[in-house]
């Protein structure tokens, strides 16, 4: 137990703070590993604290040394292995029991069919999730070494978790590690680079690096030294990159577009119901053309309306007069909105339904783009035929079916539009579709988070779609149901937004798209480059132990 030794034997006094994590253990160790993980939530919007990721992180590799076996112990010995695993899973219980309790939330809108739910939601959701630092840790700890590598390989291990979480399953890539990273404008323009997951590596050497500074090991100081030089170095290019990609690019617009985006703030209660149909397009017209005193100059109308996600209760290709007042206050316009889109099998039954953006223009639904990436338990129940006999169904009422695929959608007066529903937003690098013969010059990206109320998550995802803006190149209007509606541009920049939990209007115009980056050219080759990077320094403190 080299490391441990080094470290105990630092002072001859009380134990220090690190010596009582490294050395921990039983509830000790596990509650240190979920409050250090559940303070790193902080670094998340709204609250954005970005020096609170450093808990978990820097603390992640003192768990790590102190895994049972220690650093003269079998590489491939079960305890350590399994000791490590054991610290990720509590502190990646603790972060996403931290940073996802907002969901919640949504049992709570049907309350008399999904409460019982409620702890599943806040605790079962992030006890699954909790595997995969668990797998993370476990891989670091076959990488580790008693220098300042061991960075290095908490990079490659947790790094090549957080991507697997992204992809297994369909994948869930909320709140990684390195959206810290995301809401700091200069650093956050580092996702052109590498995307996401690429961020996710780098967030972890920066923010665990600290952990180096206390080492004891005299052979080794000067490359421990350098763990946190390099890290404090890269830091600063990010923010020199960032500060220079924001000075030289202003955010120039599209000639005759003045967009109008609508945020209804609706309830997703009992009251959003066909029956209640009528009374909520009204209630979307008359706040449609509520004059805001803001419109683009040398503009005089509004050329695109834009609705949320699951704007109606209903079917509107079955409603002709819905279609027809809709027609008459667009004034020759153009609708962007979210809809449930119906596709019939040809013998008079019902077939399919989508969750769906239509555009329309008069009374014609001249476009349609139906979602892909459905929203497990909500949208569809994975394991159904298990789960379905035990009473367990998911929240959006009815049957919903997934789109062909990611395509663009052609509406009339704009360019291409990359369309996003929904959560499809927080998937790095599937939002356009790779390869196409044109590439989409504007996201569309329809929301509804009504189910989470006044609380992180509509925060969170504001967060997560912004990237994606910054990954591409591409502006992106956003439209959400209670919030948070917004106009942003190619690099990031939030131009216009509405508060959350308020019903309102957005005029404005639509920014320009950028060049394409780094990461919309080559995006696929840059995980893979930072994962085998960080896997080559890890596999050199293992050679140079």
């Amino acid at each position: 137990m080299a490391q441990i030794a080094e470290i105990a034997s630092a002072r001859a006094s009380a134990p220090t703070l690190l010596q009582r994590i490294v050395l921990a253990r039983g509830w000790t160790r596990r509650a240190i590993a979920f409050c250090a993980g559940a303070a790193g939530a902080l670094a998340l919007a709204p609250f954005d604290f970005i020096p609170a990721m450093f808990a978990p992180l820097t603390l992640a590799v003192w768990l790590i040394d102190g895994a049972a076996g220690g650093d003269d112990s079998p590489r491939f010995a079960l305890a350590p292995i399994r000791s490590a695993a054991g610290a990720g899973w509590w502190l990646g219980f603790g972060y996403f029991v931290a940073g996802l309790w907002w969901m919640g939330a949504a049992m709570l809108v049907e309350a008399d069919q999904f409460a019982w739910a409620l702890p599943l939601a806040v605790f079962g959701l992030p006890a699954v999730l909790a595997v995969f630092p668990a797998a993370g840790f476990a891989l670091a700890r076959l990488l580790w070494s008693p220098n300042g590598a061991r960075v290095f390989a908490l990079a490659a291990g947790l790094g090549a978790a957080e991507w697997l979480r992204g992809h297994l399953f369909t994948g869930f890539p909320w709140n990684d590690f390195g959206m810290a990273l995301a809401s700091v404008g200069p650093m956050a323009q580092t996702a052109s680079l590498v995307g996401l997951h690429g961020l996710d590596i780098i967030a972890i050497v920066i923010f665990a690096a600290p952990a180096t500074l206390v080492d004891r090991a005299p052979r080794g100081a000067r490359r421990i030294r350098g763990t946190m030089l390099a890290a404090a170095a890269l830091a600063m290019l990010m923010f020199a990159y960032g500060v220079f990609r924001l000075g030289a690019n202003k955010t120039e617009y599209v000639d005759g577009v003045a967009l109008r985006l609508m945020q209804p703030n609706l309830p997703q209660d009992a009251k959003f119901r066909p029956e209640n149909g009528a009374k909520i397009l009204r209630h979307y017209l008359a706040l449609s053309e509520r004059a805001t005193n803001a419109r683009p100059s040398g503009l005089a109308e509004v050329t695109h309306l834009v609705w949320p996600e699951s704007a109606f209760p209903y079917v509107i290709s079955r409603h002709p007069e819905a279609l027809a007042a809709i027609a008459r206050a667009l004034k020759g316009g153009v609708l962007l909105t979210g809809a449930a889109r119906a596709e019939g099998d040809g013998d008079g039954r019902q077939g399919k339904i989508f969750n769906s953006i239509e555009a329309l223009k008069g009374e014609s639904i001249v476009a349609f783009y139906d979602k892909v990436h459905l929203v497990p338990f909500g949208e569809y129940l994975p394991l159904e035929d298990l789960l379905r006999p035990l009473g367990i169904n998911h929240l959006v009422p009815g049957i919903w079916d997934r789109g062909a695929g990611p395509r663009l959608l052609a509406a009339p007066g704009l360019p291409p539009i990359a369309p996003l529903i929904c959560y499809e937003a927080i998937f790095s690098g599937e939002t356009v579709q790779r390869g196409a013969a044109d590439r989409p010059l504007l996201f569309l990206n329809v929301t509804n988070d009504g189910w989470f109320g006044r609380t992180t998550g509509p925060y969170q995802h504001l967060a997560q779609a912004r990237l994606r803006a910054i990954e591409e190149g591409l502006p992106m209007i956003r439209v959400a149901n209670t919030g948070v509606s917004a106009i942003i541009d190619a690099y990031g920049r939030i131009l216009q937004s509405l508060p959350l939990g308020e019903e309102g209007l957005i005029d404005g115009r639509l920014p320009r798209e950028a060049a394409p980056t780094v990461f919309a050219t080559y995006g696929a080759l840059a995980f893979p480059a930072l994962l085998a990077l960080a896997t080559a320094m890890a596999l050199l403190g293992v050679a140079r132990r």
